[in-house]
């Protein structure tokens, strides 16, 4: 699974690119969007929530997320409008990280408006992760693939895009196949995430995000 991927030629794209190139491309009448979400610790600077959860003010990170409730609805609609079905995949380490006990609370709000999440124990996986994690990649339909690259802080810095369509169907086959085997995100949210303690942030997280 994914076997194809690591040699697969890109197009290395700047951050302003990318977002203006995946915006275009949602556009054109991909039909799909499939997102598959690896990384356990990220910055997400500019975010209001997460400022406050890196702050260590949980309450407050909470309650940012949910004012954003309208705002994803709002990416639904429009996904609905344009007859982009989306699906999201996040793949969960444990110990549950401090930044992905935080993002599964601002992806909650996300599947309450009607986003479709699974999450998928990354212990369900580690026969196809022996020599590398599966890709962190945004998938439109069968036209582009993203892969988020960092610079050496750990900030994002741009996408490599990927063209070739056969590598791009191959890749979503294998989020097919992990999605297929994906947990409906309730029912791991209230077993694994509701009754933990909020987090302890010691120190900045590495990696850089894009918007929620």
């Amino acid at each position: 699974m994914f076997d194809s991927f690591p040699d697969g030629a890109s197009q290395r794209l700047d951050r302003p690119t990318y977002h203006a190139d995946l915006s275009r491309i949602y556009s054109s009448g991909i039909g799909f969007l499939n997102k598959l979400e690896r990384g356990q610790h990220f910055q997400e600077h500019g975010f209001p929530s997460w400022e406050a959860f890196a702050d260590g003010d949980w309450e407050r990170a909470l309650s940012l997320a949910d004012e954003r409730r309208d705002d994803y609805a709002q990416e639904i609609r429009k996904a609905s409008r344009l007859g982009v079905t989306h699906r999201r995949l996040r793949v969960v380490e444990f110990p549950i990280t401090p930044y992905v006990q935080w993002e599964l609370f601002v992806l909650r709000v996300r599947v309450d408006v009607g986003d479709d999440i699974k999450v998928l124990d990354a212990r369900d996986i580690s026969n196809i992760e022996q020599t590398r994690p599966v890709p962190e990649v945004v998938i439109l339909g069968d036209v582009a693939m993203y892969e988020v690259v960092y610079d050496e802080d750990g900030n994002a810095a741009g996408a490599n895009r990927y063209r070739d369509r056969s590598l791009i169907r191959e890749t979503n086959a294998g989020f097919d196949a992990l999605y297929e085997c994906g947990e409906g995100f309730h029912e791991f949210f209230n077993r694994e995430i509701a009754t933990l303690a909020p987090p302890q942030v010691a120190g900045t997280p590495t990696g850089s995000r894009g918007s929620r």
